[in-house]
């Protein structure tokens, strides 16, 4: 178990999710209103003869709410950041439940932020050689921001600075995992 960070520095508690812009709501209307899209050329097609078509269009329908329902179930991942004054904590849970977490310590892990050519940057987290990248499913800009949230945190542990609390909800052999599972 770990001690609090003491009170000259606030503590870092972040949980990422994938972004869904689209509510269970919406996905049904969006559905129906394709359904009743199909059931009216179907029945076009149906009055010229075509009957085979009927079974592509229900095909269609189907694959389409599988990839929403995919797209759904992915949106269930989550990770945990958060910091206390011995460790800094990641809990990474997958669509299925199964979570991962991952200790740095807070002295010699470092923030690292790999920008490429295409305006892209992948956001980590390395310590002695290990690497854990982080916010995969984040924007650029939203994995640029909590780097720096971090860092920010980070830095102010390391020098006993009073560094505002962040607590936001969004989307190593230092690096140790703690339990899979």
């Amino acid at each position: 178990m770990t001690a609090p960070i003491s009170a000259d520095c606030a503590g870092l508690d972040i949980v990422l999710y994938p972004n869904r812009s689209l509510s269970r709501k919406g996905l049904w209307i969006v559905m129906g209103v394709l359904a009743l899209g199909s059931a009216i050329l179907c029945g076009a097609f149906l009055i010229h003869g075509a009957w085979p078509v009927l079974g592509f269009f229900g095909l269609d329908l189907l694959l389409l709410y599988a990839a929403f329902r995919a797209s759904y179930r992915s949106g269930r991942m989550r990770e945990r950041i958060f910091l206390s004054a011995d460790d800094l904590h990641v809990i990474r849970e997958d669509q299925k439940g199964r979570r991962q977490r991952f200790s740095f310590n807070p002295y010699w892990v470092r923030v690292h932020l790999d920008r490429r050519h295409d305006d892209d940057c992948e956001l980590s987290l390395q310590s002695h050689g290990r690497k854990l990248v982080i916010g995969a499913f984040l924007s650029p800009e939203e994995r640029i921001s909590l780097g720096e949230e971090i860092r920010r945190c980070l830095h102010g542990l390391r020098h006993r600075i009073n560094v505002p609390a962040a607590t936001a909800t969004a989307g190593g052999n230092d690096c140790r995992p703690l339990a899979s599972g």
